[in-house]
């Protein structure tokens, strides 16, 4: 692993040192705790983070006694209440959120190893080194994976070693499967002809194998918790709030302190904690393609995402204003303007991201066939043009772009290869051009080194499509309630709560504009909770892909949730 630096902590270390001094207690340090940040990179060691939590949680409680004390009402009372409940959840998961995300980054990095021992059979089918195996395989990316693998094996050219081994061992607890895929590996270089082959068959099929019974379990592990989730943090309370008319008809009514302190805080805390439980218990996540604003076809201008957020909750506010009650204009400028400013910031990574996808639709192709024709004794420049007309549209463009750099600038295939995909962040994509290159370097000898490629990497996209299927039969509910059915249900309440709003408030101290905004928030809330969990559970959690869905999920749950009000409203 590599050392903590402070360029990997996503908060201010003097800020968490200066939360940790506020703890007057020792706190004793966490091994697993310790085993997160080294893992994370981060530059603060288990007995800070854990006093930091502590002392956070000390100026949230202060906080909230002092607003509390000056606040009249039932304002105070929420405010204080809010402070308690949100003191709890700091002290209780700042500690736990390393632990959570070094699961997740573990999850994605263990998403590489099939890309990882193919490329170390590739190697040993034409060269029978394990140790330029591994060498070549630690080529595999900039992925924890990679850089674990290199390290071992930097150290193992000091000794007898290939550095698998080792590299195995430290990944054995969370994917048992790499230690005896690495094994074969390795003893593949002391076999010869069919026992060669066999034994570097069995290494990919061991890592597959093993990543689809992980994920095959996980589907069906999950199903489950997100049930309870489901039941107790979604339906059981919407259906107490469409419940609160009938309790104000039998003359009960609640307090809006205890309706916005359970719907907009503890509901909320709860939802977050579960959600992040079950994608920190993913075993193994094939993660979509990393894009940064780096990319060339992501806009480095940054002002149209403010300007369509702001644009659309002003328009949003307007129309609300006209058309529906007074409290309404708030919540449909918060829904509608984030909405549209994730959607703007995120849609363009979206984009590369879809064109990068459809390229991989056709690696496995691309690769088996250009190993045929190097099989059959022809060149791999002269094979990359022929293979691209073969090739649907995407993935055919990159070949043939690649072809006529290499025959215009009179540069080698990996060079050509290299520039081809420059602006793919796939790191499928450069496993398959480093196969390629490798291919255009050994001749003829790697055509069925590159046959055998193709069809693991058409065996890896059939576990990954197999996984995500499996976890969308339960995620799917998840999206359509935060989108329309939550939104649903709670607009359809508000309405009828103003309509019994002249017998009296539903809620004690409040009329139907209180409660309102109480389940408004509670629903925008859901939309971007249960968005995030049923993207990060089917797809992995990538900032951009879940930035982006959580927008179009806040935009039809805003959307929604007014259009029950005024539909319900005129009803009644």
């Amino acid at each position: 692993m590599t050392g903590p630096t402070a360029t990997n902590a996503p908060f201010s270390v003097g800020t968490v040192r200066a939360l940790a001094r506020l703890w007057p207690a020792t706190v004793d340090a966490d091994p697993d705790l310790a085993r997160s940040l080294g893992f994370l990179d981060w530059p603060v060691d288990a007995a800070t983070v854990t006093s930091a939590a502590y002392g956070a949680s000390l100026v949230v409680a202060a906080t909230g006694t002092v607003l509390g004390g000056l606040l009249p009402g039932p304002g105070g009372l929420v405010a204080a209440a809010v402070s308690l409940a949100l003191s709890t959840f700091v002290a209780v998961g700042g500690p736990a959120l390393p632990g959570l995300l070094a699961a997740a980054k573990r999850s994605r990095a263990l998403g590489a190893a099939p890309s990882l021992v193919t490329r170390a059979t590739l190697r040993m089918r034409i060269t029978p080194s394990p140790e330029r195996a591994a060498d070549f395989a630690a080529d595999a990316g900039a992925g924890p994976l990679a850089r674990s693998l290199r390290d071992h094996v930097r150290r193992a050219r000091r000794g007898p070693g290939t550095g698998l081994a080792a590299f195995a061992r430290e990944w054995d607890p969370w994917f048992p499967e790499l230690r005896r895929a690495c094994a074969l590996v390795e003893s593949a270089g002391r076999a010869a002809g069919e026992r060669r082959e066999r034994s570097l068959k069995r290494a990919r099929s061991a890592v597959l194998e093993g990543a689809r019974d992980r994920l095959s379990e996980f589907a069906a592990g999950i199903r489950g918790p997100v049930t309870a989730l489901y039941a107790f943090g979604v339906l059981l309370p919407l259906a107490l709030v469409s419940l609160l008319p009938a309790v104000r008809a039998a003359g009960l009514p609640a307090s809006l302190p205890a309706v916005v302190i359970a719907y907009d805080v503890l509901l909320p805390a709860g939802l977050l904690a579960a959600c992040g439980w079950l994608l920190a218990h993913r075993p193994v996540a094939f993660p979509p393609p990393s894009v940064d604003r780096s990319h060339p076809d992501v806009p480095s201008r940054r002002w149209p995402i403010p300007l369509a957020g702001i644009g659309g909750a002003a328009a949003a506010w307007l129309v609300a204003a006209r058309l529906l009650p007074h409290w309404t204009p708030p919540l449909a400028a918060v829904g509608f303007g984030t909405g549209l400013a994730l959607v703007a910031a995120y849609r363009p990574t979206v984009a590369v991201r879809e064109r990068t996808r459809a390229v991989e639709a056709g690696l496995a192709d691309a690769v088996a066939l250009v190993g045929r024709r190097v099989r059959r004794g022809k060149s791999v420049e002269r094979a990359l043009p022929a293979v691209a007309e073969e090739l649907p549209e995407e993935t055919g463009a990159v070949l043939a772009d690649a072809a006529a750099r290499q025959r215009r600038l009179g540069i080698g295939v990996e060079a050509a290869l290299d520039a081809a995909v420059a602006d793919l962040p796939s790191r499928r994509v450069r496993a398959a051009a480093a196969a390629i290159a490798l291919a255009a370097d050994e001749g003829r000898p790697a055509g069925d080194a590159l046959i055998a490629t193709g069809e693991h990497l058409e065996a890896v996209t059939a576990v990954e499509r197999e996984a995500r299927r499996a976890v969308a039969q339960v995620t799917d509910t998840l999206s359509n309630t935060a989108a329309v059915f939550a939104p649903l249900v709670g607009g359809a309440t508000v309405a009828l709560a103003d309509a019994f709003g002249a017998d009296g408030p539903l809620v004690a101290d409040a009329n139907a504009a209180g409660l309102g905004a109480a389940v408004g928030v509670y629903v925008l809330l859901l939309a971007v909770l249960l968005t995030a969990l049923a993207t990060g559970l089917t797809r992995g959690f990538d900032r951009s892909l879940v930035g982006y869905r959580v927008g179009l999920a806040l935009l039809a749950a805003t959307a929604t949730y007014l259009t029950a009000l005024a539909g319900v409203g005129l009803a009644v």
